[in-house]
Parts: structure tokens; sequence; C-alpha cells
């Protein structure tokens, strides 16, 4: 997926480190949705359980959303690689995945396909 790029609002991607900030020293974890090709939305798991170490919920939960083209959780330290159990999930979800690290300032996230291959972030206005 060379040259793979995920376009994002700023609004969202700062109101989504604002949560991983709330959430913290917890883990959270959400849906993106897009419009237009662009991430405007964020959807936060429902019935779902955020620990120091993980976030668990039902997808079956979820509305039948066909805009649900992405994930976010955050990792309440630094590390903003995925964990083997991210990468799993990367491959059972698709689409693109955000990963928000510690302190959760705007250079604290990086984003990942469903292979758990990098891509690149642009935030747009």
């Amino acid at each position: 997926m060379a040259g793979t790029k995920i376009r994002i609002r700023r609004e969202l991607l700062e109101y989504l480190l604002e949560l991983a900030k709330e959430f913290y020293p917890n883990e959270f974890a959400g849906f993106l949705r897009e419009k237009d090709g662009v991430f405007e939305e964020v959807l936060i798991a429902p019935a779902g359980h955020f620990g120091r170490t993980s976030a668990f919920f039902n997808t079956w939960m979820l509305p039948l959303d066909e805009s649900i083209k992405g994930t976010v959780h955050s990792h309440p330290d630094s590390v903003v690689f995925p964990s083997p159990a991210d990468r799993w999930f990367f491959s059972k979800f698709g689409g693109f995945h955000l990963i928000l690290g510690y302190p959760f300032g705007l250079d604290d996230f990086a984003a990942y396909d469903s292979d758990g291959n990098p891509v690149e972030v642009e935030v747009i206005p």
C-alpha cells in the first residue's frame, strides 16, 4: 500500500487526543466515520471495557454503518506502534487504524493499514 494516506479533520484529531487524556491512564477505543474520503466523526465503542493495557468491546453492538472505515485507540504509554493484539484486530476489522500515545499531543499518533503497515496522515482544516 505504498503511498497510502488517510485524511482526518484537525477538529476530530484534537477531540480524539482530548478523549485519550480523559481516559488516561486507561485506553479508550472508537470507530472512525469517513465522509468524502475524510475521517470526520468518532463513535465510541459501545459497552466497552477500557483498562490500563487494553480495550475490549463487542463489535456486534455497532450500528450497521458503511461510513465506519477505521478505528482509533489510545496507548497510555508513549508507544504508537501496534502490539501483536492490535495487528490481529487490524487484520479482522480492516480499514485504517489510529494509535494515540501519551502525552497525547498533536504529534503523538500514528496510522496503520489493516496489515499493520504505517500510513501517512494528512490533517486538514
